[in-house]
């Protein structure tokens, strides 16, 4: 690996153990085996790092599940399926999603534009996996409609669970809510 990629994994290891306030440069440099230098070099700033770091981590996750989904695409098994996926790797030690409670906070706007972007790649790649479909067919419409909606799903899941993990729903909670919706939406 090259410092770029020694950087990102240092920063990957730090956020996970530290979070992201209490990260420093140093505290990168030393887990990376690098210099203070490549940080700007390669990233621009220590907070541009800590930003990709935490997409990384975010990207490197998966909701299918050991043996994958099931369901069928768009159905409410799957839907459930998915989410059920998602609250289980929140129930797990040293959880990304913890840090993202942390990471939501930040008022750095270098770091909002890069948590921006990754928000509607986030939103389309679970628009895929949800509907079954490859990322790259999802449309900007649908990544910018159900990918926004999906993400404000996975936004208040984390709040939840990272305020009352005993008190937060699961997939099957969510399977019901949607249920209910669509019922009460599609009354004649």
């Amino acid at each position: 690996m090259g410092h770029r990629e020694d950087l990102l994994e240092g920063a990957r290891r730090c956020l996970l153990e530290k979070g992201f306030a209490r990260t420093t440069a140093r505290d990168i440099v030393k887990e990376s085996g690098t210099n203070l230098a490549s940080i700007g070099y390669h990233y621009g700033s220590k907070d541009a790092l800590l930003a990709q770091a935490y997409i990384s981590l975010v990207e490197q996750m998966s909701f299918e599940g050991g043996t994958g989904i099931s369901g069928a695409p768009g159905s409410l098994e799957r839907f459930r399926e998915v989410w059920s996926n998602i609250v289980d790797s929140m129930r797990e030690p040293g959880s990304v999603w913890r840090l993202s409670m942390e990471v939501m906070t930040i008022d750095l706007p270098e770091v909002r534009d890069h948590l921006a972007r990754a928000q509607r790649e986030g939103g389309r790649g679970l628009v895929a996996l949800l509907m079954g479909v490859p990322e790259e067919e999802v449309s900007d419409e649908s990544a910018d409609t159900l990918g926004r909606f999906y993400m404000t799903l996975m936004s208040g899941l984390i709040a939840q669970w990272t305020f009352d993990p005993k008190t937060a729903p699961d997939g099957a909670t969510l399977t019901e809510g949607l249920r209910r919706i669509i019922e009460a939406a599609t009354r004649t």
